[in-house]
């Protein structure tokens, strides 16, 4: 790590309160606003997080009815969002909270970072953001920031780089003022990473409060900083999805409580590209009797490690009188449209809200 000056608090400070964006969930001085944008804020855009979270908030407004809230209801809340495993740890966490700190966020960042689904990064912002506690909150906005300032050469994706940037983090806490806003200095980083020193394109670096003593700046190394080695090429599964339905119902699957989707809403399906005839021969071995088989558009879902590639067909029957087991559900077009079906089906969901 190239010895650069220390980060002006001051200066970052001033910055952060003359530039930072008005957000739903900034300085309301309530932990658990803080909680769930964090949450929410993995892996999606802010601008799709907006009115999710106000949605969000209006019917679930604290951890008590979070903790208490339909399984079915919390997953229809979080559509859109992704990752809905986010959504059952909020509830998790929520439960927990319930029964062991009175329906309240621990002051305290170890503490914070033993409660379900949250880690050091959401335990820290929680902690420094609601609480003005000297905790780091490291995400990819953060790193991004301190590596380019920092001056450090390693590969991101490396255990040891956040490493660095957290003792970098605790030195600094520990030689600031106790009175130092701790909430408007991490803030003030995160807000570089996501206004300034952004993710993708060129870093707007003079306008950037820490430009004097930003090493990457300096050396004219922001485009080597931070370097970022390649993931794995993500896995292709092709799938075939069957829309079984008669004149009034759709039969439905909801998928199994761990895994990819889990708990959620899909339209049956296999993982393998079949042609019309092979899809007839297989909702006959299912016990269903197809009248007419319609080529549905072919569709594609990106997901973190893998893509799915999709193929569907709906296939009208006479009458659905059975559901194969427990996991299938007859919906009709109303329900369908009210169920939490992820975003991956969206282009099949879509289809049947314009047509009959």
């Amino acid at each position: 790590m190239n010895q650069m000056k220390n980060i002006d608090i001051k200066k970052l400070i001033q910055w952060y309160n003359q530039n930072k964006r008005s957000m739903p969930w900034r300085d309301t001085g309530n932990p658990y606003d803080v909680w769930l944008s964090e949450i929410m804020l993995q892996q999606t855009r802010i601008e799709a997080v907006k009115p999710k979270y106000i949605a969000f908030k209006n019917e679930l407004p604290d951890i008590a009815s979070l903790a208490n809230c339909d399984d079915d209801r919390l997953m229809r809340l979080w559509e859109g969002l992704g990752y809905y495993s986010r959504a059952r740890n909020l509830k998790k966490c929520a439960i927990y909270l319930m029964e062991h700190y009175d329906g309240k966020l621990p002051e305290n960042f170890e503490l914070l970072k033993k409660l379900p689904g949250i880690g050091p990064y959401t335990a820290g912002a929680i902690a420094s953001i609601a609480y003005n506690l000297p905790a780091p909150a490291i995400d990819g906005n953060v790193l991004r920031v301190l590596t380019r300032y920092y001056g450090i050469t390693d590969d991101i994706r490396l255990p040891k780089v956040k490493e660095m940037i957290e003792d970098k983090l605790n030195d600094f806490y520990s030689s600031t003022r106790p009175d130092s806003s701790y909430s408007s200095f991490n803030q003030g980083i995160m807000e570089l990473g996501e206004t300034v020193c952004v993710p993708n394109g060129a870093p707007q670096c003079k306008k950037c409060p820490l430009n004097k003593n930003c090493f990457a700046y300096q050396n004219e190394m922001t485009d080597g900083i931070p370097y970022r080695s390649s993931l794995k090429e993500r896995k292709i599964v092709e799938r075939t999805l069957f829309v079984i339905r008669d004149d009034q119902s759709f039969l439905i699957h909801k998928r199994p409580h761990k895994g990819l989707l889990a708990g959620l809403y899909e339209f049956p399906g296999v993982d393998t590209h079949l042609t019309k005839s092979e899809t007839i021969n297989h909702i006959e071995s299912l016990g269903f009797t197809p009248l007419k088989i319609t080529t549905l558009p072919d569709a594609k879902h990106i997901f973190t490690h893998l893509e799915w590639h999709m193929r569907a067909y709906e296939i009208k029957v006479a009458e659905i009188q059975h559901t194969l087991d427990e996991h299938y559900y007859l919906v009709n077009k109303k329900e369908l449209q009210s169920l939490a079906i992820p975003s991956a089906f969206r282009k099949y969901t879509d289809w049947y809200s314009l047509r009959d």
